[in-house]
């Protein structure tokens, strides 16, 4: 992953992003033009530096420099707090296409057999920690053409919704909803994920990369949202939280540029919401490393969280990270996330 610096760049990503709109087939009752927004990243040209290989000395040295803020001094973790006492192992897509991730691209029974294989490396990698599987649906999806509302989003129906919570319950998994709300708002799109989010089993993802402020369509550059973006949505949480006896809730947050999120740091912590900034971009293992300190470690918010891309991650012949190797991170990420 590199972060793009120049205006080609910034194009080359905007280009990938706009090439793969136009996949997710539309449900019958849909009000809006189809598309697909699996996720596009640069590749490895230009932007980060590129990381060495990592040693346990380099480990243990930036173990000894965390920047301040690290380990956040939030406040202390609820009964029930999944954070940071279980780490959360996640499959992201839809089931509505193959190419958004691999919560669409198998079979249900070789999906979940696939994300049985993954909980169990991650256990085997950290036996002090337990994993809590989850599926992460992309709820609202970006797309290429307007829609009737010209809001350039399409929202999943509820049913598709219960048939990804239903595959959940057989692992005994959590489901979270991720939003990419287009030319709309949070304010718009989250209300009706209401029911849903009542659930004590279900959680929050927002995804700024196709939050337009501007009023660009989504995919010709990428997108941002703000602190008090964030606050809205885990106030949302909170109060659900509170009204209906829930245990925590976790939200998370994608990242993989500067300004992806802006004024990070009035980021408002509360007990009833755990928040993981994620880090999303793809490519070498060494320019993961280098987004992850560049975009999460210098801005310490609460917990963090890393995607690994199946595909994406290895198409330029590098090797999918290890649980090992994410585990030499600093801070180790609470939050994996495989598309």
């Amino acid at each position: 992953m590199t972060q793009p610096t120049s205006p080609a760049l910034l194009r080359h990503a905007a280009a990938l992003a706009l090439a793969v709109l136009a996949l997710l087939p539309v449900p019958a009752a849909a009000q809006s033009a189809a598309g697909d927004s699996a996720r596009a990243r640069p590749g490895a040209s230009g932007g980060a530096p590129r990381a060495a290989a990592d040693t346990a000395a380099d480990s243990a040295a930036r173990a000894a420099q965390l920047p301040p803020g690290w380990p956040v001094k939030g406040p202390a973790p609820l009964p029930g707090s999944i954070l940071p006492e279980r780490r959360i192992v996640a499959f992201y897509g839809n089931p509505l296409s193959k190419r958004m991730g691999i919560l669409g691209e198998l079979p249900r029974a070789q999906m979940l057999a696939r994300l049985d294989r993954e909980v169990a490396r991650w256990e085997r990698a950290d036996p002090a920690t337990p994993v809590q599987p989850a599926l992460h649906l992309v709820t609202v999806v970006a797309q290429g053409s307007p829609g009737r509302d010209g809001k350039y989003r399409l929202r999943m129906t509820d049913s598709l919704i219960e048939q990804v919570s239903a595959w959940a319950a057989s692992r005994d998994a959590i489901v979270f909803l991720d939003v990419q709300v287009g030319l709309s708002t949070l304010r718009a799109e989250l209300p009706r994920l209401v029911p849903f989010l009542r659930r004590p089993n279900v959680h929050l993802a927002i995804d700024p990369e196709f939050a337009m402020k501007g009023g660009t369509p989504p995919g010709r550059k990428v997108g941002t949202i703000d602190a008090a973006d964030v606050n809205y949505a885990s106030a949302l949480l909170a109060d659900l939280v509170t009204e209906h006896q829930l245990p925590p809730k976790v939200l998370v947050v994608h990242r993989f540029t500067q300004r992806m999120l802006t004024n990070a740091s009035r980021i408002e912590l509360d007990p009833r919401v755990q928040i993981v900034v994620h880090m999303d971009g793809w490519g070498s293992p060494a320019n993961k490393r280098a987004t992850y300190r560049q975009y999460v470690y210098s801005e310490p918010v609460q917990f963090t969280g890393f995607k690994l891309f199946y595909k994406n991650d290895t198409k330029r012949g590098h090797p999918l990270m290890t649980p090992a190797q994410i585990l030499e991170l600093h801070p180790k990420p609470m939050y994996i996330q495989y598309q």
